[in-house]
């Protein structure tokens, strides 16, 4: 991996760790949504396919990049086979993991920092989930706090 490449991960979650339900957000929140974008935008943005298939379309003032072995590049999406080819094109940039979870399990291991929104409700038939992040990371700021949803950020602890 690029040492000059930062890497992070931005995700909602449940009290119970579910991100996703029927290739969907679980819950609709347009105050996290907000939050998303303006913690996102003017970086490059990393998704699996079905993420990228679960969007109306390439999410603006974004670089959107798809991990995909089966869907073509497009003017307005940037489509990689390997993760590595992806990582190693992410010289000297910010690029944020945005879904969906067998994604996020591959790079949580290089994430350096964590945008966590917690969804205040458990979602008990959902299908994606975010792996265990509570013991390699800390929170090093809150960021909001409704009765909906926490937002935190959270650093890697050193090893």
């Amino acid at each position: 991996m690029n040492p000059s490449c930062h890497i992070k991960a931005i995700v909602a979650i449940s009290e119970n760790s579910v991100i996703g339900k029927n290739g969907d957000l679980p819950w609709k929140i347009s105050e996290d949504l907000k939050w998303f974008k303006k913690i996102t935008l003017g970086h490059t943005l990393l998704m699996g396919r079905k993420t990228w298939e679960s969007l109306p379309g390439a999410l603006p003032r974004r670089e959107n990049w798809v991990l995909s072995s089966t869907i073509k590049s497009k003017p307005e999406i940037k489509v990689f086979k390997k993760l590595g080819d992806a990582l190693e094109a992410a010289y000297d940039r910010t690029l944020f993991i945005i879904g969906g979870g067998e994604l996020y399990r591959q790079t949580l291991s290089i994430c350096s920092e964590l945008y966590v929104s917690e969804v205040h409700r458990v979602i008990e038939d959902g299908d994606a989930f975010f792996p265990p992040f509570r013991n390699d990371f800390k929170v090093s700021e809150k960021l909001f706090h409704n009765e909906e949803f926490s937002l935190k950020k959270w650093i890697r602890v050193p090893s």
